[in-house]
């Protein structure tokens, strides 16, 4: 019985360093930066960026938020790959206007020098926008198209 409760405790303690470590694997959320403080880590941690516009009034940027942003899988390969920026395009638009944003949400995909690798329109699900970053963050669009690496 005594293994049992050394053992029970030290798990509860483990788990618990875990969960109040910063940038603890098991985040509830993603670790969205602003414009300048991403991109000044992205270059810093040579990590690609994940850059997304939407607004207030968007109803496909507040459904991508509520499925896509909440969904396990996407927060951890997000919080872990990318510098995931996210931007309101009605009150940064001189940055939404220098990624030519149009219609919402909008995403880009960055290098960790900020050149741009490409845009996503609109509403991702999350098993889709998984594939994607995954795509990205192997590089594999420096030698695939996304139709052969989603086949591969």
């Amino acid at each position: 019985m005594k293994k049992k409760t050394i053992g029970m405790a030290v798990l509860v303690t483990l788990l618990l360093g875990m969960w109040l470590a910063p940038g603890a694997a098991f985040a509830d959320k993603i670790n969205w930066l602003k414009y300048d403080e991403g991109l000044a880590r992205a270059q810093s941690e040579n990590k690609h960026i994940f850059l997304n516009f939407h607004a207030d009034w968007c109803g496909y940027c507040i459904k991508m938020e509520k499925e896509t942003f909440t969904d396990a899988a996407i927060i951890a390969y997000l919080n872990e790959n990318f510098i995931p920026i996210m931007v309101d395009s009605d009150k940064e638009k001189k940055i939404a206007g220098a990624y030519n944003v149009r219609a919402l949400p909008t995403s880009w995909f960055l290098e960790p020098d900020k050149s741009k690798i490409s845009t996503l329109p609109g509403y991702v699900d999350a098993k889709q926008l998984l594939n994607i970053l995954k795509y990205i963050k192997t590089e594999s669009y420096k030698k695939l198209s996304f139709k052969e690496f989603i086949t591969k």
